[in-house]
């Protein structure tokens, strides 16, 4: 069986953040958004991980761990970056899947069907699309009577007839990999930004006869990128719904998850009971037949059994099994 790869795009500064932290340091339910991909990718059980790094390279760098660095020292277009990996990938003939830093949102299985589905299909490339209810501003996915994908027209480009069509390019792509090289290499700045553009290779493949195909997302809100403090929000507010709804179907109860943090890499025993206005931080450990909150921000904490707290701030703390914690009080180390 054929090696996989995963390129992941990071070399952004992402200016409208308005920020002097690089996007995809940003941190969501207590992780920086660039090793959600990273983590979900490797769900996929991809092979090999590269992450494209540029502006703040060293900074993104040290918070990743198990991947192949690759830098892109210019930032002149995605075509452009994923070219950087051309070396780093010079023998390698598998599938490799291409997605970005700033996509925190997909999930691994995501990944895995995408992969899966282009592998069926031999195809020479596979583009990861959704059905929007408003697809205004998305590249729209053109297919002919037998649901073959013709191409992607962008929206200012777009008939009138081609802007009711609601499939639209989420931007993440499965490719085989030779294929992918040897038409980047044909690609060209044509265009106002003077930028080489990914999806430009698209159409070169389908001129010269190979199989583009599409995988319909079934959950579009993964597609979701972050590109400002709003949708940086957004995002969080995604994430601590999935958190919440899988430690209520792991025994926890949560008496009302829009109001309760729970950031990933926490444990949290069966029977627990978190009340309103709760924040879960990475790292804390809680045991069994707990009753959290309200109003109780838990950080690196280790909690054992049995405890009970409200208004209690706990940082890198622990608090023995059978504690009764009274309001207001503040445990650190």
């Amino acid at each position: 069986m054929k090696e996989t790869a995963a390129i992941i795009l990071a070399a952004g500064q992402g200016s409208r953040m308005r920020s002097e932290l690089a996007k995809v340091l940003h941190p969501l339910a207590g992780l920086e958004m660039v090793n959600h991909v990273v983590r979900s990718v490797r769900l996929a059980h991809f092979d090999r991980v590269l992450v494209v790094i540029g502006y703040q390279g060293d900074r993104v760098g040290v918070v990743l761990s198990e991947v192949e660095l690759v830098e892109q020292t210019q930032q002149l277009g995605t075509g452009h970056a994923v070219n950087q990996c051309a070396e780093a990938l010079k023998d390698f003939t598998g599938s490799v899947l291409v997605t970005y830093g700033d996509t925190p949102l997909f999930r691994g299985e995501t990944f895995e069907k995408l992969l899966a589905y282009h592998e069926e299909q031999g195809a020479a490339a596979t583009i990861l699309t959704a059905i929007f209810e408003d697809p205004s501003g998305y590249g729209r996915i053109l297919r002919d009577g037998q649901d073959h994908v013709l191409g992607v027209v962008e929206h200012k480009d777009a008939s009138p007839t081609e802007l009711q069509i609601q499939e639209i390019n989420t931007g993440t792509y499965c490719f085989d990999s030779e294929l992918l090289f040897q038409y980047l290499s044909q690609i060209t700045p044509d265009n106002a930004q003077a930028e080489y553009y990914l999806p430009d290779v698209l159409p070169l493949m389908i001129a010269r006869g190979h199989k583009v195909a599409g995988y319909i997302l079934e959950d579009p809100q993964e597609s979701m990128g972050i590109n400002d403090r709003v949708q940086l929000a957004q995002a969080e507010g995604i994430l601590r719904d999935r958190l919440c709804e899988y430690w209520m179907n792991q025994g926890v109860t949560i008496i009302d998850p829009s109001s309760t943090w729970i950031e990933v890499d926490c444990q949290i025993g069966q029977d627990t009971i978190i009340y309103p206005q709760t924040l879960i931080q990475k790292g804390t450990a809680i045991g069994s037949n707990c009753v959290i909150g309200p109003n109780c921000r838990l950080s690196g904490a280790r909690i054992g059994s049995d405890v009970t707290m409200e208004s209690t701030v706990i940082l890198n703390d622990v608090v023995e099994a059978g504690s009764r914690v009274v309001p207001f009080t503040f445990l650190t180390k």
